[in-house]
């Protein structure tokens, strides 16, 4: 069953909110869908969102690399044979990692249609029910603590309280939202690279201090500076999370070595897509080190795969799956669904869309 094409298109999904972090506001993500085609008619569906911010990628570079050296390496290959075509298109450039976890996706789908087998089961999962934290923006106290309350009120018990932006006004703005949601909302702080090794460590040891309950701290300093997560992680008790710091296996493999993490939060479009994400699972768990699966502010196709792996890997164990809830009607059917905080797939073959 060969690959006749690989057609991009792009589009603009708007957001119900912003969504603020300490390196960028969204209120609009340019997405580029891609749909991998097959003599056969079967058709494999994948997504990618531009990120420059996090990623480096832009929805034109990102259709360059698609429309370029990736769908020449996969033309006419056989859609059967689907880890030597992973492979090849790991190999067709470097880095792209969001293009490639789009195709990556998408051929993930084709062959589970082909299969007829969702994709979950195909990586040797079982379907179930996960729970995703909400995430909350970066903003005034007052308005983190009102958003804070509004989740809870939707059925959401674990937040993710977006700091990074000042130290001193980080904590007031945890002790705003712990005051309204109280003690049965865990709490995840994500810094996005916002602070340095020392104003991390004495904006935990506050947090210890205060005995403020919070789950995990991801990615408190910026990425390359492995040395300072490390210097954070073995000055404070706070659980700590790699997230920028964590894009391929081969990052992954020095974190666990250097001990740097506690946890390790797996992203799709940081990776290049299913293949890569499950080979950080794998280094994670035989190192002792549980993941998160996350993804950026992204569209409900990427959204759904990430779903498809957290069903399938024992060790990825958190799950910060939220980002479609935030996107307004993308006109799909199928795919992930939601009930409250509680996110599960269907039992259609491949993502399950239709």
């Amino acid at each position: 069953m060969k690959i006749t094409d690989i057609v991009c298109e792009n589009r603009t999904v708007s957001l119900k909110r912003p969504f603020k972090t300490a390196v960028r506001t969204v209120e609009n993500i340019e997405v580029m869908d891609v749909f991998v085609k097959t003599e056969e008619g079967i058709e494999g569906y994948g997504s990618a969102t531009a990120s420059l911010q996090v990623t480096g990628d832009s929805l034109e570079g990102m259709r360059a690399a698609v429309e370029g050296p990736v769908r020449d390496a996969l033309m006419n290959e056989d859609i059967q044979k689907l880890n030597h075509q992973l492979i090849k298109l790991e190999k067709s450039c470097i880095h792209n990692s969001s293009a490639k976890a789009a195709v990556d996706i998408a051929l993930h789908d084709a062959f589970g249609k082909y299969n007829n087998l969702p994709i979950y089961k195909m990586l040797g999962g079982e379907r179930g029910v996960l729970e995703t934290d909400m995430t909350v923006s970066v903003d005034d106290p007052a308005l983190m603590k009102q958003e804070a309350v509004a989740r809870v009120r939707e059925g959401f018990d674990v937040l993710k309280l977006k700091v990074g932006m000042d130290e001193k006004e980080d904590f007031n703005r945890l002790l705003h939202v712990k005051e309204a949601v109280g003690e049965n909302v865990r709490l995840r702080l994500d810094a996005n690279q916002g602070w340095t090794g020392k104003q991390a460590v004495h904006f935990l040891k506050r947090i210890e201090q205060e005995d403020i309950n919070v789950e995990l701290v991801e990615q408190p300093v910026p990425s390359h500076d492995l040395k300072a997560l490390k210097y954070v992680r073995e000055h404070a008790h706070v659980p700590i999370m790699a997230d920028e710091s964590a894009f391929s296996p081969r990052e992954v493999l020095r974190l666990v070595e250097m001990d740097c993490t506690d946890y390790v939060n797996i992203k799709l479009m940081k990776a290049g897509g299913l293949r890569r994400a499950g080979q950080i699972a794998d280094i994670c768990e035989s190192a002792g080190v549980p993941c998160m699966i996350g993804s950026m502010m992204e569209s409900t196709v990427s959204g759904t795969a990430a779903v498809h792996l957290a069903m399938a890997h024992p060790n990825i164990t958190m799950y910060d799956l939220d980002a479609p809830a935030w996107m307004n009607d993308e006109g799909l059917k199928g795919g992930m669904s939601y009930e409250g905080r509680e996110v599960t797939l269907n039992e259609r073959p491949g993502l399950g869309f239709y």
